[in-house]
């Protein structure tokens, strides 16, 4: 997969893609894969304001439930409507159909708090070691 320079990762495997102010919410393949067949999809309701690292959506898969973190502070201008009826549409693809929601974001200067596809590689490279 060819990373683009405006996509940043969470520690708990979001990822945002930021294009201007905007920024489209997912999780990463890293997540969609320890999380085995996700079977529902809660999207937050389109208007609804989130601060950085607060839950903005939650997935149920076979093995678990899990909250969804906003990588950022934003408000939610668009939810992906499609996983409602196709949730195996994140494990499928999680950078493209598997999109969960659309921010508009508040305050760029939060990606700082974000990590690189460098910095989330190395990351994961020391989870894995850890298991």
């Amino acid at each position: 997969m060819n990373i683009p320079d405006n996509l940043y990762y969470t520690k708990e495997h979001e990822w945002v893609l930021i294009e201007g102010n905007k920024g489209k919410v997912g999780i990463t393949d890293y997540a969609q894969s320890h999380l085995g067949d996700i079977t529902y999809v809660e999207l937050p309701e389109v208007g609804k304001e989130v601060k950085q690292f607060d839950s903005l959506a939650s997935v149920e898969s076979v093995k678990a439930a899990s909250d969804i973190y906003a990588p950022l502070s934003g408000k939610v201008l668009e939810v992906n409507k499609a996983l409602e009826a196709s949730p195996e549409s994140v494990n499928k693809a999680a950078y493209a159909e598997g999109w969960m929601a659309l921010l508009e974001i508040k305050d760029e200067s939060e990606k700082d708090k974000l990590m690189d596809a460098g910095k989330y590689k190395e990351y994961l490279n020391k989870l894995e070691s850890r298991d």
